[in-house]
């Protein structure tokens, strides 16, 4: 029910609007701050005139603090057309101030409470004489308010303090001077009336006469003059018409009664005893107040306040207000750059849109340019605030304008729900890679060479891959390790179930070396690796073979990697803006699988990419790359990716929980090559080392109170960095159709074979050349050193148990035979390694020993 005017001749009203405040904890905007809005505010007074010819009355706001379920929260009320003019004046008094408007007005909301009480404040005096205000006071006056507030104990009882305000015409100053003149008279405040006469006849019978001065004045007491000069100050100022109500809500009349009476002691802080202040006035239980109240109904003309006076009872809270129960701020906002991306006729296709500002109520959805995309994008926060949310809008912009992408999870919920998304008109567009599909395995390939001139870099980053993935690594295991993947990049077909065979089965080996073209990876194998005795042999690829063997051992890996050829082209996909979702679910692969599977991937797309040098620029279409928990598979050589994948047309979006995963090597690339950088909340520590990069609009503590899909973010929109600026992340939109179904069945007709087919043939490529021993470690042979049968089991022996055994003998030997006889052992010995040095130059092994041989092993070297 409306109690406002109704009579509107030229003035049209839009209604009313309530409007809730929230400043930051941080807010150090005073009382002052509040009166110098109240005195912008007073510029919606209209003149008389305007006010007859348009019809109605002088319009009013209402000033509100409200105690509900045990918190407190200040609001504005205003008439609907006003609203742009009284937010833009908070705003201009209170910069973080965070306006919200009320869909739905507390007070108009059915109660449950079965007891309400309603009151008024009016002034003890009269009206020209001020109250006491803010300078007066040692505390904000604030904080007696709120803290009666706070003391509400109970959830459901409840408070409402409103503070009706319409702004008068100055000529109320007159009633000031008149007063002013009254009071110079002798006459006070009740001058000419029969209350006056009464008390100057009394005078005059208890107090003598006075002489009068020369000019025959009154003479003025103290307390008057401290009136007079109270009245000429509060003059000066501009002038508000005001009407305080307060509203009890609860279940008990008796606390009622004592809750208000708080409430009213709260406001005789502004009372003195020889100028104003407010005392209570028609209490009730009556719901017409109640209704009064809702309606912001202001018909009479209340009582004048200065701003000064409305400015002591009403402004927001700063610092020194540590009153339990507010609704502080938590989000604090910053404005958007002026050229930030958003719909503009018809650029969508080229937008990439993830977000709306929020600052001062402006909501504008905006993107980030395709073309800046290639700066690389970096998301940051807390598990559940929504980074995986942002990354999914903006993998939904490449599906629906039909770009190329891959998408990279160790969840697997990201992918899932990307899938449902895909139009039907891409269906065949998509590669669903999810190792769990333990019954279709995909052909991947890790070792699969397409382009030769990438050779060392495949090595290089496979040799990364593993070593950030395992524990424990040497220089040693590195040195075999690379080598090994360097002669089976030679070798046709070669899958990772091989890199055990290289080390293990002599035949595979030799006829690995056959294919090798790199004299020095030639070298290391016929001469280098020839050399080694068993023991120091076996202790050099023990790890190497621990270590891919706990990869390659499980089934669904094997099948997966032992495939010779890989079942899909990356390059491929980026050539034709193809599709490549990766679902590595950890629960379901498992965290040491999908973390290598990963980092295989990403060094995979990122040599696909650097093979794209053989075309123009200007061929090389766009391909986005999404990796959530991207820490999971950053190499070392990630550096690498994001400082030159731009120029081959690879777009990353990269996300993660919080600085500390990544190694300082991943972590310096990130932070010194990303163009884009949006944090959701974090942790002290990184809200610590990432306020540097949204400085100054952010401190620390703004990233650690972010709300969740509230964002901070800085971007390069145009080739340039944008200051950084707030928001939060849209809305996903509904799935029109959901083809999962036929996108999985599609990948497995076109990219994967039966779980029989793929183990029947890997179990073909391992029977292939199987050494003597299959599964055991067999040292590799020169030519002239063959297995020799021992003379005692007539079985074929290692050469180095004939040698040991040798040694042995000659030692014993050496007790009783002279040394004339050990000369010409040692000769026959040294014409023997002639003959061989000369039909086999090519194999001399190097004297090649390590270093911590144990005894019996240093005397078979010397002899």
């Amino acid at each position: 029910m409306k109690l406002r005017r109704t009579k509107n001749t030229g003035r049209k009203s839009n209604g009313d609007i309530l409007l809730l405040l929230e400043i930051p904890r941080t807010n150090d905007k005073k009382e002052l701050a509040a009166e110098q809005m109240l005195a912008a505010l007073h510029g919606i007074l209209r003149t008389k005139r305007e006010v007859r010819f348009e019809g109605g009355m002088q319009d009013h706001i209402s000033l509100e603090m409200v105690a509900m379920s045990q918190r407190i929260r200040f609001y504005i009320w205003t008439p609907k057309h006003l609203q742009p003019f009284v937010e833009g004046q908070l705003y201009a008094q209170y910069p973080t101030v965070q306006i919200y408007e009320q869909p739905d007005d507390y007070s108009t909301r059915s109660l449950d409470q079965s007891v309400i009480y309603t009151s008024e404040l009016v002034l003890t005096d009269h009206e020209t004489i001020p109250i006491k205000t803010f300078p007066s006071f040692e505390v904000d006056p604030l904080a007696a308010i709120t803290a009666t507030l706070a003391k509400l104990d109970q959830p459901d009882e409840e408070v409402w303090i409103q503070i009706l305000a319409r702004p008068i015409s100055d000529d109320w100053h007159k009633r000031g001077s008149k007063m002013i003149r009254k009071i110079q008279g002798g006459g006070g405040i009740f001058a000419g009336s029969g209350a006056a006469f009464v008390g100057q006849a009394f005078g005059a019978l208890v107090k003598p006469p006075e002489a009068s001065s020369k000019s025959g004045a009154t003479e003025i007491s103290e307390r008057d003059k401290t009136r007079i000069r109270a009245i000429e100050e509060k003059g000066v100022k501009l002038g508000y018409q005001v009407k305080i109500r307060i509203v009890y809500a609860g279940h008990d009349q008796q606390m009622a009664k004592l809750r208000m009476q708080a409430i009213h002691g709260a406001f005789k802080q502004f009372n003195t005893t020889n100028l104003n202040g407010f005392q209570g006035k028609t209490a009730s239980f009556s719901m017409d107040k109640l209704t009064e109240y809702r309606a912001r109904f202001f018909i009479d003309s209340g009582y004048i306040l200065n701003i000064e006076e409305l400015a002591s009872l009403f402004h927001l809270p700063h610092t020194s207000v540590e009153t339990p129960n507010i609704v502080w701020a938590t989000t604090k906002t910053a404005e958007p750059p002026s050229n930030i991306p958003v719909i503009d006729g018809d650029n969508e296709q080229d937008l990439s849109l993830f977000g709306v500002t929020n600052f001062r109520g402006t909501n504008t959805i905006f993107g980030m340019n395709r073309v800046d995309r290639g700066r690389h994008i970096y998301v940051i926060g807390q598990t559940g605030t929504g980074k995986t949310g942002l990354l999914e809008l903006l993998t939904l912009s490449d599906i629906y304008y039909d770009q190329g992408f891959c998408v990279i999870d160790p969840h697997g919920d990201y992918a899932q729900n990307m899938l449902r998304f895909i139009p039907k008109r891409r269906l065949n567009d998509v590669v669903y890679f999810n190792p769990s599909d333990m019954e279709f395995p995909i052909g991947f390939n890790p070792l699969e060479v397409t382009d030769q001139s990438l050779k060392n870099h495949i090595s290089s980053e496979l040799v990364g891959v593993l070593k950030r993935m395992f524990d424990s690594w040497g220089p040693r295991l590195e040195y075999i390790l690379r080598y090994t993947i360097l002669a089976l990049l030679d070798y046709p077909e070669s899958t990772m179930l091989d890199i055990t065979r290289m080390l293990t089965e002599k035949a595979f080996r030799d006829d690995v070396i056959k294919y090798l073209t790199d004299p020095v990876v030639k070298t290391f194998w016929v001469t280098e690796f020839a050399s080694w005795n068993d023991k120091f042999a076996a202790e050099a690829v023990a790890p190497v073979l621990n270590k891919v063997g706990a990869f390659t051992a499980n089934p669904m890996i094997r099948n997966i990697v032992g495939q010779p050829k890989s079942t899909f082209s990356i390059r491929k996909l980026m050539d034709e803006g193809k599709i490549l979702m990766v679902n590595l679910s950890r629960g379901l692969v498992g965290e040491d699988n999908a973390a290598i599977l990963g980092a295989l991937m990403v060094t995979k797309i990122q040599l696909a990419a650097m093979s794209r040098a053989n075309v123009g620029m200007s061929e090389r279409k766009p391909f986005y790359l999404y990796v959530d928990e991207f820490q999971n598979f950053a190499t070392d050589s990630f550096a690498v990716i994001l400082s030159e994948a731009r120029k081959y047309g690879l777009n990353l979006s990269i996300a993660n929980q919080y600085v500390s995963q990544m190694d300082p090597v991943v972590r310096d690339a990130v932070f010194g090559n990303v163009g884009s950088m949006v944090s959701f909340r974090v942790g002290a520590d990184d809200a610590s080392f990432l306020s540097k990069y949204f400085a100054p609009q952010f401190e620390p503590g703004d990233l650690i109170q972010l709300h969740n899909r509230f964002f901070v973010s800085t971007m390069t929109i145009n080739g340039e960095k944008s200051p950084p600026f707030s928001g939060s992340s849209l809305n996903q939109p509904p799935v029109q159709a959901d083809y999962t179904e036929e996108i999985v069945a599609l990948s497995r007709k076109h990219y994967a074979q039966s779980r029989a087919e793929v183990e029947a043939r890997v179990r073909e490529n391992m029977a292939k050349k199987l050494g003597p021993a299959p599964g055991s470690f067999v040292r590799p042979q020169l030519q002239e050193h063959r297995p020799i049968p021992h003379e005692e089991t007539g079985k074929a022996a290692t050469l180095s148990r004939v040698i040991i055994n040798h040694a042995v003998e000659s030692q014993l030997n050496s007790k009783t035979e002279p040394p004339a006889k050990h000369k010409r052992t040692r000769s026959r010995h040294k014409k023997h390694a002639a003959q061989n040095h000369t039909n086999n130059e090519h194999t001399e092994p190097k004297d090649i020993q390590p270093k911590h041989l144990n005894e019996t092993e240093e005397i078979i070297h010397l002899r």
